[in-house]
């Protein structure tokens, strides 16, 4: 299948003028008239994703975070991102990521079905594209309230996480949700806004959070890749159920560091 075709199937599920204009999506590496065979999905597009992607023969690595984020002045060996693209051309192989884009149509909505969480809006950024609001992360609300421990249990058995971090007192009641798969510390002003009672998120560091929990807010940090990997099953089904005479291989669950 070539992959023009393929780039319209990943541009109607995730518009890229739906990115944050910080961000860099779409075909960063390769040749959009390139045939494709196989296709490897990944969180990262770093060595053992290129790795694992070569040793299937893909054609195309699909990632959400971009492998480029700021301008390359020279493509050699010399660098460890330049390296990587060098790789991916010496391979044939093209790279796509969708990233904000994937975050504002798909993210948090994902991420609030796996919790059971009834979804009242997107959280941040908003915009409106064909009568549809999209945004960063989601907020919500439960039927009846937990407390924030149970809450952080829930999480950490819905996205196999190693552990999850709370701020706030475990046994408080929430209701209220909001979510911000990835790094949430620019959504907290978002969340006390929409009078969320815990934000489930990322990357959170020690001030942020305990200014957070001073503001009235809670805070249940899964990390990055703990909540963000279901990118991987998603468009694995996504691409399953579009192309057909195209291999798709997902990578394995693999958290990026260990905990003691």
């Amino acid at each position: 299948m070539i992959l023009r075709d393929i780039i319209a199937q990943l541009q109607a599920a995730a518009p890229e003028e739906l990115a944050q204009e910080w961000d860099n999506v779409g075909l960063l590496v390769g040749d959009d008239a390139q045939d494709i065979h196989g296709i490897y999905i990944a969180l990262d597009a770093d060595d053992a994703a290129i790795a694992g992607a070569k040793a299937v023969g893909a054609e195309l690595l699909l990632t959400h975070h971009p492998l480029i984020f700021s301008p390359l002045k020279k493509i050699n060996r010399g660098g460890f991102i330049s390296g990587r693209v060098v790789e991916l051309l010496q391979s044939h192989m093209n790279c796509y990521a969708m990233h904000t884009n994937f975050d504002a149509s798909h993210m948090g909505r994902l991420t609030a079905k796996r919790i059971d969480l009834h979804v009242e809006a997107p959280l941040a950024d908003i915009v409106t594209k064909d009568g549809i609001d999209y945004g960063i992360g989601v907020i919500g609300n439960y039927d009846e309230p937990c407390t924030l421990h149970a809450l952080g249990e829930l999480v950490k058995e819905r996205f196999d996480a190693l552990s999850v971090k709370l701020f706030g007192e475990p046994e408080q009641k929430v209701s209220r949700i909001a979510i911000c798969p990835g790094s949430g510390k620019s959504t907290i002003g978002d969340a006390i806004r929409a009078g969320a009672d815990v934000l489930v998120t990322g990357d959170i560091d020690h001030h942020s959070g305990i200014d957070a929990v001073a503001q009235g807010l809670c805070i249940i940090d899964a990390g990055h890749y703990g909540l963000e990997h279901i990118f991987i099953g998603c468009m694995e089904q996504f691409l399953r159920e579009r192309l057909e005479g195209v291999e798709i291989t997902a990578q394995a669950h693999r958290e990026p560091f260990s905990v003691v």
